[in-house]
């Protein structure tokens, strides 16, 4: 499991600590000067996926997501308003342009999406994930692909620096990357709410390649009362097409037993809505694999540009486009596929014609006592 850090800076302020410890300090986005990935962590090109974080305890894991960019609307042009409304459409059909809800005249994105911590619930642990096209009509330099803001409920703006960021993947005519940090102090002190992202760097414009990019939190919580559960979170970073297939995540150990409620959620960028050959199949030792899909996502077309929740009420976006144009954060049921329990949980993700970046998977699956 790789160890992770998050550090926040003010201006004219630096915390130095002689173990790697983050502060808290919050300042406004006109306050935040440029940065580079924190002192000491490298950007790669690729980490091939591994487990992050791993606990068995009474509790579960909820998330929070939105895009960072979308179409912009000249007058008259009702396409892309369709897209935005959930019509089939790619990125690369338009010219695409950053999301900004703020009103901060200092950020040039920013999205919002609400995080919902039960109550009595202690987070356990917490992740941020952001990622995206650096190469479209314009070329973003790689520098700040390290740092995002971040504003909890009610609050103002803290930088976040990465502890892991991967990028350059060139591939499909696209510079992807995706950052990750620790910021698992900071949604513990905060709780549920709305959650503001900004300052991802993602390329606008339009291109063969189009422009996308958006961010999860992902958070592991443990409640007294609620079911015991493997929570497992995995990441890498990896771009799969017609030459390069499929990725897997075998999740290990894990005994479940037999109707066992259980979710996964992935990440993933660039997956365009209507193009067919995507599959996300799970298998346990007992039973039988499965195409798991739901409403939002049909089984051959599963990264189709949405932010799902298997079922469960949709968590609350600014803006809550239905087609996120190039960004996914989606939550599957796994209650049919735990039918016949078992003591393994692998899942794996093929695609035969659309490009598509996978980045995060995470699990909840109840435990057999």
């Amino acid at each position: 499991m790789r160890n992770s850090a998050v550090l926040t800076v003010g201006r004219g302020l630096l915390c130095a600590l002689a173990s790697l410890v983050l502060s808290a300090a919050a300042f406004p986005s006109s306050a935040a000067p440029h940065v580079d990935v924190k002192p000491g962590v490298k950007e790669k090109s690729r980490i091939p996926f591994a487990q992050r974080y791993h606990a068995v305890q009474h509790g579960g894991i909820v998330r929070a997501a939105n895009s960072a960019i979308t179409c912009r609307t000249p007058k008259g042009d009702s396409a892309c308003a369709s897209a935005r409304a959930g019509a089939g459409a790619s990125n690369n059909e338009f010219n695409m342009f950053y999301t900004d809800v703020d009103k901060d005249p200092n950020t040039y994105n920013s999205t919002r999406a609400e995080l919902r911590v039960p109550a009595g619930a202690r987070v356990s642990y917490a992740r941020l994930y952001w990622g995206g096209n650096l190469r479209v009509g314009e070329q973003k330099p790689p520098r700040d692909n390290g740092r995002v803001l971040i504003a909890e409920p009610r609050g103002k703006y803290r930088e976040v620096l990465a502890d892991t960021v991967i990028g350059h993947r060139t591939a499909s005519g696209a510079d992807a990357f995706q950052a990750s940090a620790n910021v698992t102090r900071l949604v513990r002190a905060s709780g549920s709410g709305m959650y503001t992202v900004a300052q991802i760097n993602v390329a606008m414009g339009r291109s063969a390649a189009g422009a996308w990019g958006g961010w999860t939190l992902v958070v592991a919580y443990e409640k007294k009362g609620a079911p015991l559960r493997h929570l497992s979170v995995w990441d890498g970073f990896d771009m799969l097409d017609k030459n390069r297939q499929s990725v897997g995540i075998d999740f290990g150990p894990m005994r479940m037993p037999a109707r066992a409620a259980g979710r996964l959620g992935v990440v993933a960028y660039d997956g365009d809505r209507g193009i067919a050959g995507e599959l996300l199949t799970a298998k346990t030792n007992r039973g039988n694999g499965m195409a798991l899909s739901n409403k939002g996502n049909p089984a051959g077309d599963v990264m189709n540009s949405s932010i799902t929740d298997s079922g469960i009420t949709p968590i609350k976006r600014q803006p809550a486009y239905s087609n996120t144009l190039g960004y996914d954060s989606d939550v599957f049921d796994l209650r049919g596929l735990l039918a016949s329990g078992g003591d393994r949980l692998s899942v794996r993700f093929s695609t035969k014609r659309d490009p598509v970046w996978v980045g995060a998977f995470f699990v909840e699956a109840e435990v057999r006592n």
